[in-house]
């Protein structure tokens, strides 16, 4: 008994401070907006140490590997995993909708953002790449950090082992930060109990309104995906071990996705959880990382059911052909666009309403909707990479799931 209170109270913890922050929501209303500041200040700490700790472990995991070969097939095994998965989560909500169709009018609300609109070509140049070194640091340029961490591996392995001091220090740097997201989410309980209270006291409401048919259908289907899907996944990926070991160690991530609504904020969780599960670390390095960015089975299902409400408010059905093949071919586009520029997700909005031929009065209840459904979808985009993780570790043959805890040692 005593082992078990000391494997699982930090956990215990964790959800202690979430229940009585849910609570506090719900009992005082918008009151609890008070409380804001202090999730605030988790949040800041962990968007802080998350850019070092995602350069330190994707340049650590590519200048340890032994042949550029292994790299270039885990890159081409996670791009086809990243693929697949958006694309089964956008036909199975396709499905969904069809199953249960949206007919109400729904009412645009006010806009809460300011939009600004920028040259295709100026976007795509701020995803890749920013004009100044100190711009990297900034996690609304995560993946031209990502891509100049990359290139920082390749070119210590270049150097060759007369510079090894330099690959030393990435590992150590590696070593160092996930130390440091120990000692953050101790903090954990009452950030993220705080930052309950605000979503349950602020938004709740919300959801009982004109949407409620829309959400409800997400929601539905969204938790559905997040049990049943990531539990096939895992079994494909482990068997009933691979499906034990996922939601063993996915409560810590999904409960950090769901209270900060943030992938890259989630990064250094899903980094400890896929460590534990026993992800070899060159696989979780690189997949993690980019899956924030890269994959996103939430934005996926949000996507399709933004489209499914905007031909609903005018009156168009969404079942021919031509239609669903641009539904999914978006949905990639949107999975890419939302993690790697500011206002992603409205930018992704603005896609799929320009390239359907919809009005500008179709980007208010897409964006209403998008901001409501933020926990869940942040919840399956982040913690689906964890799974994407293990299904990629299938390149490395069944005897993955004989390593050991690569965070404590002991067996698992």
């Amino acid at each position: 008994m005593n082992n078990w209170l000391r494997n699982y109270r930090g956990i215990i913890w964790l959800i202690g401070g979430i229940i009585a922050g849910s609570v506090a929501g719900v009992l005082f209303g918008k009151r609890v907006e008070v409380l804001k500041p202090v999730g605030d200040i988790f949040l800041n700490l962990l968007f802080t140490a998350v850019i070092p700790l995602v350069f330190f472990a994707i340049a650590s995991a590519i200048a340890g590997l032994g042949s550029s070969g292994k790299l270039s097939r885990i890159m081409g095994i996670m791009s086809l995993v990243f693929l697949s998965t958006v694309l089964i989560s956008a036909f199975l909500t396709i499905v969904s909708v069809w199953l249960f169709p949206i007919h109400e009018q729904l009412t645009p609300l006010r806009l809460t953002e300011s939009l600004s609109e920028k040259p295709i070509g100026e976007q795509l140049t701020r995803l890749f790449t920013t004009g100044e070194f100190y711009e990297l640091l900034s996690r609304q340029n995560m993946l031209a950090m990502i891509i100049f961490s990359v290139l920082v591996g390749f070119a210590t392995r270049r150097a060759g082992e007369k510079h090894g001091v330099f690959r030393d220090f990435i590992h150590a740097g590696n070593e160092v930060f996930k130390n440091v997201f120990i000692l953050i989410m101790k903090l954990a309980p009452i950030g993220l109990g705080a930052y309950f209270a605000y979503q349950v006291g602020v938004f709740g409401p919300q959801l009982f309104g004109a949407y409620a048919r829309s959400l409800g259908l997400f929601y539905g289907y969204g938790l559905f995906y997040f049990v049943v899907i990531f539990s096939l996944y895992a079994f494909i990926a482990g068997g009933v071990k691979g499906v034990r070991r996922y939601w063993k160690n996915n409560i810590i991530p999904s409960a950090t996705a769901l209270g900060t609504c943030s992938s890259i904020a989630t990064i250094p969780a899903n980094l400890d959880a896929a460590r534990r599960i026993g992800i070899p670390d060159i696989i979780a390095n690189v997949t993690v990382p980019l899956g924030a960015t890269l994959h996103k089975d939430g934005s996926s299902i949000s996507s399709i059911i933004k489209m499914a409400v905007v031909f609903a408010l005018f009156g168009k059905s969404f079942d021919s052909v031509d239609v669903i093949l641009l539904a999914l071919g978006m949905t990639v586009l949107v999975s890419i666009v939302e993690g790697g520029i500011p206002n992603g997700g409205y930018v992704g909005e603005m896609l799929f309403i320009s390239a359907y031929g919809f009005p500008p009065e179709a980007l208010p209840p897409a964006m209403v909707i998008g901001t409501l459904v933020d926990p869940l979808a942040t919840l399956l985009n982040a913690t689906g990479d964890t799974v994407a993780g293990m299904l990629v570790s299938l390149s490395e043959g069944r005897n993955w799931l004989s390593k050991t805890d690569t965070v404590s040692g002991e067996p698992i």
